[in-house]
């Protein structure tokens, strides 16, 4: 019979939801309302801060009591890992799961992303572990490398003060070789991907005799990635006697169908999102064109993007189109998403950790076990497939109880989703404008204030010191000679860091209309059918007169579609902008004929870009572009 947990916040039992694969029915049709922030803040008033990371390992020295911790039962070892990392009182999940866990008994527990769950599980196996035994006596399967990583480094923390617990993570992208040599020195937790535990269960490289506790980590994602199949296979081959928790932020019913098969008399618990947690993140949408994002984007991160920056895209070929765009314009950002070798992963978020990129742009690959905690923004310049994805994306920011932003890209098409992802996090998605010229500007004047007020606060290394006494006497030196103030040397010297990048933006006349398309101006018509049969040139200021060919740095290109499709300039700029990332301005002349239009390109595009733009569907017709030779 399941019983449930009488800790705080842990007796409601989870509720099912049903998550569907279409972006659309997911959205629409099922959120899963149980997790809304809104419901549940009311279930609970706990004060503790729940976090995956209370704190860095040296906050707190060794012997600081661990008095929240203590009570458990946790052996010495554990206790001073704990002290060392700086964990002084469990969050709600650790309260409620710890005690159970040291028990013995199987666990079903519903809990979000940030609550600290893997100290959870973590720490009650640890204490069980028999340091002599050299097989794998805990199995961790995760849905993503990332997370892998992510939870043996937690248990490494957590053994620290263990010098014979031995901890390895199983991924694919990682040499196999290498991982079977460290398996027979010996392994007594194992955390990885399913497909790479099965690879080394068939291989007979990876012993599971010895086994006593299986966790699935984020259970709901295995789900949703088509990893269930494996999950069952690998819980079919365990020991009959072995203890099993399974970690989940919904319950969807296969979920539920797994846990009344392998779960024998579970303790259940539930822990609700607190209100300050589902708060601490500002969420707005951004309503904007598709062809429009890429410019939306770099204003969005000039006015907002302090600190960390994670953009969410649906696909890895628009992650590089992106991370392009902006490194372009003077972004320095990388890439993360499915293409990407392990080894150059792991690089990337540690540079991310350590200041050196800011802008990080990635599939839903880094949605979870992504745990940065100077990330201050999270963009999502796609919606994603489902609001279970969504949530755990924004979940990257306001982590540790810092507080974050969210900013969602909406195409007028897509309006219609927003209800289902404000059902899902419980709360309003507000909008907000594109920033403007003056907001930038003025976030420009901020930076370059809190850079100078930084660096006056810094003290100057030691190998830079002779330099920076040098500088010191030109600066008295042209003082006495040219008879200047402090003020106006400090001006002359930004001027001279400046360089010729202007430091504000310099308003344009607009070059579109309000709705953000190509349209003409002044006399619409031969679009109303005065003149069907012949043809209207555009170019992105309005109509044109009849030209004899492009300019000397464009190309120009014949597509199928034209007046009989009911295409607009609008359509074709979108469609190009959105698969290339090319910027509307740098898109030419407009001509559109009756059943096919000609467009002006620069001149020496990829052909790989030409082959991707030849299927673009426009009006539901391919563009099947081709190259135009002008007489």
């Amino acid at each position: 019979m399941t019983t449930t947990s009488n800790f705080p916040l842990s007796s409601d039992a989870p509720t099912e939801a049903s998550i569907e694969a279409a972006l659309e029915a997911s959205l629409e049709a099922s959120l899963e309302t149980s997790n809304s922030p809104s419901d549940s803040a009311s279930q609970s008033n706990e004060p503790s801060e729940p976090s995956e990371a209370l704190a860095t390992p040296g906050e707190a020295d060794e012997t600081t009591e661990v008095s929240g911790f203590s009570r458990f039962g946790l052996p010495e070892n554990l206790i001073n890992a704990l002290a060392r990392c700086g964990y002084q009182e469990p969050s709600p999940i650790q309260a409620a799961a710890i005690p159970e866990l040291m028990l013995g008994r199987d666990l079903l527990g519903q809990a979000q992303t940030g609550t600290g769950k893997t100290a959870a599980f973590a720490l009650p196996l640890l204490a069980r572990i028999d340091q002599q035994e050299r097989l794998p006596q805990v199995l961790v399967l995760a849905p993503t490398r990332e997370l892998a990583i992510q939870v043996s480094e937690a248990f490494q923390r957590y053994a620290a003060c263990s010098p014979g617990v031995q901890v390895l993570a199983l991924y694919g992208g990682s040499d196999f070789r290498d991982q079977i040599q460290k398996l027979r020195r010996g392994i007594q937790v194992v955390v990885g991907t399913p497909g790479r535990v099965m690879d080394h269960m068939r291989q007979g490289t990876l012993d599971v005799s010895r086994l006593q506790a299986l966790v699935l980590d984020e259970a709901d994602e295995m789900l949703r990635m088509g990893f269930i199949d494996d999950v069952q296979w690998v819980l079919e081959q365990l020991p009959s006697k072995r203890q099993v928790v399974l970690f989940s932020a919904t319950m969807p019913p296969e979920i539920r169908r797994i846990s009344q098969k392998h779960l024998k008399d579970p303790a259940e618990i539930t822990i609700r999102t607190r209100q300050a947690d589902a708060t601490r993140i500002r969420q707005r949408f951004l309503m904007v064109p598709h062809h429009q994002k890429l410019s939306a984007l770099q204003r969005v991160l000039e006015a907002h993007g302090r600190g960390g920056v994670i953009i969410f895209a649906r696909t890895k070929a628009v992650t590089v189109t992106v991370a392009e765009a902006l490194e372009a314009g003077g972004t320095a950002c990388a890439v993360l998403n499915g293409d990407i070798p392990q080894s150059l992963r792991e690089r990337t978020i540690e540079r991310l950790k350590d200041g050196k990129v800011e802008v990080l742009v990635a599939t839903d690959v880094a949605a979870r076990g992504l745990d940065v905690e100077r990330i201050g923004l999270v963009i999502n310049y796609d919606v994603p497939f489902d609001s279970e994805a969504y949530v755990h994306r924004i979940g990257r920011t306001g982590r540790a109880g810092r507080e974050g932003d969210a900013v969602l890209f909406l195409s007028p098409r897509e309006r219609r989703l927003l209800h289902g992802l404000e059902r899902a996090v419980g709360c309003n998605i507000e909008p907000m404008d594109v920033p403007s010229d003056a907001e930038i500007n003025q976030q420009r004047l901020d930076n370059l204030q809190s850079k100078l007020t930084e660096l006056l606060q810094e003290p100057v290394p030691a190998p830079r010191q002779q330099e920076v006494a040098l500088m010191a006497e030109i600066i008295q030196r042209i003082s006495r000679e040219a008879e200047v103030t402090p003020e106006q040397l400090a001006l002359a010297a930004l001027r001279l860091a400046q360089g010729d990048q202007p430091l504000l933006v310099i308003p344009q006349a607009p070059q579109s209309s309000p709705r953000g398309r190509i349209e003409t101006r002044g006399d619409r018509g031969s679009d109303r059918g005065g003149d069907r049969g012949g043809e209207q040139r555009f170019d992105r200021r309005g109509p044109v007169q009849r030209s004899e060919g492009p300019e000397a740095n464009m190309e120009r290109f014949r597509v199928e579609v034209g007046w009989r499709d009911r295409i607009k300039p609008g359509h074709i700029v979108g469609a190009i902008a959105n698969e290339t990332g090319l910027e509307g301005r740098k898109i030419g002349r407009i001509n559109i004929f009756d059943d096919h239009s000609t467009i002006d390109l620069p001149k020496g595009m990829p052909p790989e870009m030409l082959q991707t733009l030849r299927r673009v569907r426009v009006m539901q017709k391919e563009l099947q572009l081709t190259r135009l030779t002008v007489g």
